[in-house]
């Protein structure tokens, strides 16, 4: 027979792997419970909103996180990472009005996939240290994007890249489709025919680089 003080001693340490469980089962519903309210378009839901919808009384948001920065800063990492790596797929090849197609393509879809959460990060970055930061990240995905997608642009004017890189950014993408209110087949042709625009001012010798699937220029 197991001495008793060693039954105790397991019944305790699963009634605290019990709690820790249910405590973060119940961080997870808090978590989701934002992201399924800004994707659905609450772009500033409060904190009761927030704890109607996880199930969970509003104490418990408060236990899980300091404050709602907090929060929006945990929706706004597990967003990143979870699109970052789409946008960072392989881009195709082929020619420079090929590849110019297909990068519109690819961030319109991108853009479409992170617009909610990004307008609600938007809302709150002005306070957020590290929602300023995330923001950063991901200028800066988007830039080193457009230069695998182009890489001839690495021989461009800077201000060409620069106004490239302006065109082909979320808060381009936004204000056509929230501002202007063009619907999504619209907002990518004013992308293309900007992106065609700007490039066709790149040398012949430049526009006719070849890419492979990594984005790397190929003789030929």
């Amino acid at each position: 027979m197991r001495p008793a003080r060693t039954i105790q001693s397991d019944a305790s340490a699963h009634a605290i792997d019990g709690r820790q469980r249910r405590s973060a089962r119940s961080r997870e519903a808090i978590v989701r419970a934002l992201l399924g309210l800004v994707g659905g378009g609450v772009l500033q839901p409060t904190a009761q909103q927030v704890a109607e919808a996880a199930g969970v009384g509003i104490r418990s948001v408060f236990r899980h996180f300091a404050d709602m920065d907090s929060l929006f800063a945990e929706m706004a990492a597990r967003v990143q990472a979870e699109t970052l790596p789409i946008l960072r797929a392989d881009p195709v090849a082929g020619s420079l009005d090929r590849r110019a197609r297909a990068l519109v393509d690819h961030r319109g879809d991108f853009f479409e996939r992170i617009a909610p959460y990004k307008r609600s990060s938007n809302l709150q970055r002005w306070r957020s240290e590290f929602l300023r930061e995330r923001h950063g990240v991901l200028v800066r995905a988007l830039r080193s994007d457009l230069l695998r997608w182009l890489p001839e642009l690495r021989f461009a004017p800077a201000d060409l890249v620069d106004a490239l890189d302006l065109a082909l950014s979320f808060e381009a993408w936004d204000r056509l489709r929230t501002d202007q209110r063009l619907g999504r087949d619209r907002a990518r042709d004013v992308l293309l025919r900007t992106l065609l625009t700007l490039v066709s001012g790149l040398s012949r010798k430049d526009a006719d680089v070849r890419v492979d699937p990594q984005g790397r220029p190929t003789a030929g």
